[in-house]
């Protein structure tokens, strides 16, 4: 029997592919498209857009034009290209279906459409702290949502009592922390609180200086003390208090550069198959073992950066993974997604059950950082969010939006909360919808109360309504134009280098004349940006408490407004009053003096003078 041909081209009849009188005689068959057909078939057309979409052509699925074979051999041919073209289809319909299989999976293991469904944003109070009710206002206008606050030196430590014990909290210890429970709901349904800040706000102190792992620096905790471990345990003690029913407690450890370093622990690494990986370990272990004693039904995170580099034997054997969740941070626009998700792998292989992510919406991109470069922070968490595709859905527990105010303790303060309130508000919403595009942005744009948010470069062209804007506006405005035209003119204007330079003003020897070129300019200049710096301190005082304002402002206005006012309030020296004219004869009697020295010389036939002179004496 004749096998029939098991597609058909779109728009092509049921009818058998016809033969002329030129196809007799050649024997040539020729599948043809009915182009008559004026309302071709859904389905047809629905056939060949698959194989279209799966990369062949007509020449791949066999509807080529057949000549010059016979039809044994042209019937051959259509069935071999109508099993690759099923195949490819077949083929393409599983590749399409991994990713379907994978959000379904993501769904019922902490995925959602858009990434993963914790998104804690953190809050870095060890900087810049800001008052309770604008966090309230923050939250009550929905920008951006549920928060983590790390409690850091907003509730300054009590010194462990004796025996380890921590002493009762004195009153108005934690009234800046309590102040931000009573207006939002920090246990909430995330269940999350970032654990006690850096251990140089504990260390840098002096009663606390002995229990540093090196004298000199406050950066590590000697982990051999138990004095150590009890202060530990009264930082956790004392967040705890203040936050009910959490499923997770962040306790830090990362970047512990000068562990082993200190004498104890030097003899400690001499004893045989000890290493620093290993007392790392042993701590991590020990502080988690505390977490776990005192508070069951509560996970500890680390951060993970002193995980990666120790092997997976040694780390398998600690019972670490048992214990804590590694949190993964990475704030750069071009993470390694890759290398992130092999070291997801590491982990898993470790024994670690789930993993978190630390992206970043300020704070990462400069020390000294004024204004948030929107862009950045948000290819870090498109770059996440490509992370979590390629991972296991099952192992990934959330991802927390960090918001550094400092990069450490001693540091200076890097962008303020209200100035990266519309980079929070992009990133959450890329988490969210699992991307960004031109609609979302609408959205946040619509958010924040902005008719255009630029992500690409510090400047927006618009003013917003969200809490702080007013801070984003006169910060950008400070940023941009106070020191570039105060230098404008201290630097480039040729009479203040020519006349008005450092050495003229500590002697006071300024012409008065020169004054008039540049003095108007500058106090103009003074007189606005003191307008603009009286706003942005009033608009400061409102959300941050007076040492906040104090040390942006020194940091930040200062320095360029004083140049300034040195311009203005220069003394000028007085005029070099005009040369005396000497009395009559008192230039006589001088005179007559030189002449009667001449003429001695001339008594000695030393000098000879002129007659002229001696008459000049003689008629005086």
């Amino acid at each position: 029997m004749r096998s029939a041909r098991l597609f058909r081209l779109p728009g092509e009849s049921n009818r058998p592919p016809s033969r002329n009188a030129s196809d007799k005689r050649a024997g040539n068959v020729h599948y043809r498209t009915a182009r008559s057909s004026s309302r071709p078939h859904r389905g047809r057309e629905a056939t060949a857009r698959q194989r279209r979409d799966a990369g062949t052509g007509a020449e791949g699925c066999g509807q080529a034009l057949y000549t010059g074979v016979s039809p044994r051999r042209r019937q051959a041919k259509a069935i071999d290209a109508d099993r690759r073209c099923r195949g490819q289809l077949r083929a393409r319909s599983r590749e399409q279906s991994r990713p379907e299989r994978r959000h379904a999976a993501g769904m019922e293991a902490g995925m959602e459409a858009g990434g993963p469904r914790r998104r804690l944003v953190h809050l870095d109070l060890k900087g810049a702290p800001p008052r309770a009710s604008y966090l309230a206002e923050v939250r009550r206008r929905g920008h951006p949502g549920p928060p983590a606050p790390r409690p850091g030196p907003t509730h300054p430590l009590s010194p462990p009592g004796p025996a380890g014990a921590a002493a009762a909290p004195r009153p108005g210890r934690h009234r800046a922390a309590a102040g931000v429970r009573g207006h939002l709901p920090l246990r909430g349904a995330a269940g999350a609180a970032a654990g006690p800040a850096r251990l140089q706000f504990v260390l840098k102190h002096r009663e606390f200086a002995h229990l540093r792992e090196v004298k000199a620096f406050p950066n590590a905790l000697n982990p051999h003390k138990e004095e150590s471990r009890a202060l530990v345990k009264a930082m956790i003690d004392q967040v705890m208090a203040l936050h009910e029913d959490l499923k997770w407690f962040h306790i830090g450890c990362d970047e512990v550069y000068y562990l082993g370093e200190g004498e104890e622990s030097k003899q400690w690494l001499q004893q045989q198959d000890n290493t620093p990986e290993k007392l790392w370990l042993s701590h991590i272990k020990a502080v988690a073992t505390c977490v776990a004693s005192s508070y069951p039904s509560v996970t500890p995170i680390v951060w993970d950066d002193m995980l990666r580099g120790i092997g997976e034997e040694t780390l398998a054997e600690s019972g670490v993974p048992q214990l804590v969740q590694p949190m993964i941070w990475d704030y750069a626009a071009d993470l390694d997604v890759e290398g992130k998700v092999q070291l997801i792998e590491k982990y898993r292989r470790c024994g670690f059950s789930k993993v978190w992510f630390a992206s970043a919406f300020k704070g990462a991109t400069g020390v000294n950082q004024s204004l948030t470069l929107i862009g950045h922070h948000l290819k870090n968490h498109l770059q996440w969010l490509k992370v979590a595709s390629n991972s296991p859905a099952d192992v990934l527990e959330g991802i927390a939006l960090t918001g550094w105010q400092r990069y450490d303790h001693f540091s200076v303060l890097c962008e303020l909360l209200p100035v990266a309130i519309p980079s929070v508000a992009v990133c959450l919403q890329a988490l969210k919808n699992g991307g960004y595009s031109e609609k979302i942005k609408e959205n946040v744009e619509k958010l924040l109360g902005m008719s255009n948010l630029e992500t690409d470069t510090f400047m927006s062209t618009s003013l917003g309504t969200f809490p702080g804007s007013n801070i984003l506006t006169l910060v950008t405005q400070v940023s941009f134009y106070l020191k570039s035209s105060v230098d404008e003119l201290l630097e480039r204007n040729r009479y203040v280098t020519g006349w008005f330079s450092p050495y003229h003003r500590k002697r006071k020897i300024i012409h008065p004349i020169i004054m008039h070129h540049f003095q108007p300019d500058a106090v103009s200049l003074l007189s606005k940006w003191n307008a603009v710096v009286q706003d942005l301190q009033a608009a400061m005082e409102q959300v941050f408490h007076e040492c906040t304002v104090e040390e942006w402002m020194e940091e930040n206005v200062h320095p360029s407004l004083q140049k300034l006012q040195q311009v203005v309030c220069s003394e000028v020296c007085p005029p070099i009053p005009p040369p005396q004219v000497l009395p009559q004869h008192t230039a006589v009697d001088l005179f007559t003096s030189l002449l009667d020295f001449f003429q001695s010389l001339n008594e000695k036939k030393t000098l000879v003078l002129n007659p002229a002179l001696i008459s000049f004496r003689s008629g005086n």
